[in-house]
């Protein structure tokens, strides 16, 4: 199902960042292959990624509406309302829909089963609204369409920009500095020709449609049994049958030591204006190096602004073909002989890792983006932030998000409002049972964000 319920005029440059009105009817759901989603821990709690949207409340006339599979603990709602001039009554304006079913995935899905949960967000909508979808697969265009309001995300029709093989060719048009390597991979005979084709002794196969880095293979030409999978449990029969699901690219592996992995940040406006918001280095893990851990911003500045100009040119392309909404790029960076080279590695056609960082410095801070420094600006002071998805701990499970909340502020790492630097919590709903949150650490200068992250972790996860 294709959906293009327009936003009009009066919506022409909304930004999910700074609303001045109407209703964010925030969907969550992780509509993304269950088999990678099922190897992250604490998965359902990442519905809880976009509640750093409640900071819009700040504005009067706005309104959230916010789904989840489970319900979010009140503790959270209230950490969040505290950043607020008066969360009385932002809490007026929020409405929280929950199934009440933690094991429903995706969560849109099981909103479309349910005639009394859709009946109710159409009794929350009343005016102007959009849906503000983590990922959009047909699944919220059927919601949007039920609804009738606009989706605020790339319809399913440009999908396949934000496959693996699709960025490539988006990469190719906008003139962008790519690994080589060859896309729309799906049979064996033809990954086996384009292993062979490309240089070096190793190289990379990456599934079309994989995220964080789950759907990676580096692969030894001359000893294939050396071959590592991102995803634990993986092996060629299983990553073979996916292959021709899903296709496939082949790339060279680069070997190029120290290699950096910058990302951008960007947006489209509902009237086809194009953005670079942020630039990112991004904190890289896993059994391959390749899983998103966390990002720091600004990126370096030896690579900052070609990784910000690559950025421009790739969404410049999206806005003209009529894509709508908040996505990333993944870039390479290495040293070269006439300065850094910044390269495509894919286009993430979707909310991703690095969005609730930037969204809840930028809601905290009230700090702009400057294109032509690529900083963060509070007036005349920049801020800078380390972020992470993965502060993981024994000690923390068991614990409450109030307690840890409660823990942070005694401990002094918590939000200084005067200053505007600190830590902003988030995924608090993962600590009772799975030990485990993320939080963005906002400073005045790197060092200082990244001092108090690492103090935040020791803290808090004793590393």
């Amino acid at each position: 199902m294709i959906t293009n319920i327009p936003f009009g005029e009066k919506y022409a440059g909304l930004s999910i960042f700074e609303p001045s009105e109407g209703t964010l009817v925030v969907v969550p759901s992780l509509s993304l292959p269950q088999d990678e989603l099922r190897r992250i821990t604490a998965a359902r709690s990442y519905e809880e990624r976009l509640l750093f949207l409640l900071l819009t409340l700040r504005e009067p006339g706005v309104k959230v509406v916010y789904l989840s599979s489970a319900p979010i603990d009140p503790d959270i709602i209230d950490y969040y309302f505290a950043f607020l001039p008066d969360p009385d009554d932002a809490a007026k304006r929020l409405t929280l829909i929950t199934l009440d079913d933690p094991w429903s995935q995706p969560l849109t899905r099981s909103v479309l089963e349910r005639p009394d949960v859709i009946e109710q967000l159409r009794s929350e909508i009343n005016g102007d609204a959009w849906i503000v979808p983590f990922v959009l697969s047909e699944l919220e265009e059927e919601l949007a369409s039920l609804l009738n309001v606009p989706l605020y995300g790339p319809a399913t029709s440009f999908a396949y920009y934000g496959s693996k093989s699709g960025g490539r060719e988006l990469g190719h048009e906008a003139g962008v500095p790519m690994a080589r390597g060859f896309g729309d991979l799906r049979t064996s005979s033809e990954i086996e020709e384009a292993i062979e084709a490309l240089p070096g002794e190793r190289v990379i196969v990456k599934l079309n449609d994989a995220y964080s880095g789950l759907g990676n293979a580096i692969v030894t030409k001359t000893d294939r049994s050396l071959t590592s999978f991102a995803m634990a449990g993986e092996s060629w029969d299983t990553f073979s049958v996916k292959i021709r699901d899903r296709g496939a690219v082949v790339e060279e592996y680069i070997e190029h030591r120290p290699l950096y992995y910058p990302s951008a940040l960007a947006c489209i406006t509902p009237g086809g204006h194009a953005q670079v918001l942020a630039t990112h280095d991004q904190v890289l893990g896993g059994a391959n190096g390749h899983v998103y851990q966390g990002c720091t911003f600004p990126a370096a500045p030896e690579y900052r602004a070609e990784v910000g100009a690559s950025a421009e040119r790739i969404a410049g392309v999206l806005a003209e073909r009529g894509v709508v909404g908040v996505f990333g790029m993944d870039f390479f960076a290495l040293k070269a002989d006439a300065g850094y080279a910044a390269l495509l590695c894919e286009i993430n056609l979707r909310i991703g890792g690095t969005t609730h960082p930037f969204g809840a410095a930028v809601l905290t801070t009230g700090a702009a983006y400057d294109p032509a420094t690529g900083l963060l600006m509070a007036g005349d002071q920049p801020k800078y932030y380390t972020a992470t998805d993965n502060c993981a701990s024994s000690c923390l499970r068991g614990r409450t998000p109030g307690e840890v909340v409660r823990t942070a502020d005694r401990l002094g790492i918590g939000f200084d409002a005067e200053r505007r630097t600190g830590n902003v919590f988030h995924l608090l709903g993962a600590v009772p049972e799975h030990g485990k949150l993320g939080f963005t650490s906002i400073g005045d200068s790197r060092e200082e964000a990244d001092e108090l992250h690492a103090l935040t972790r020791r803290l808090l996860c004793g590393s």
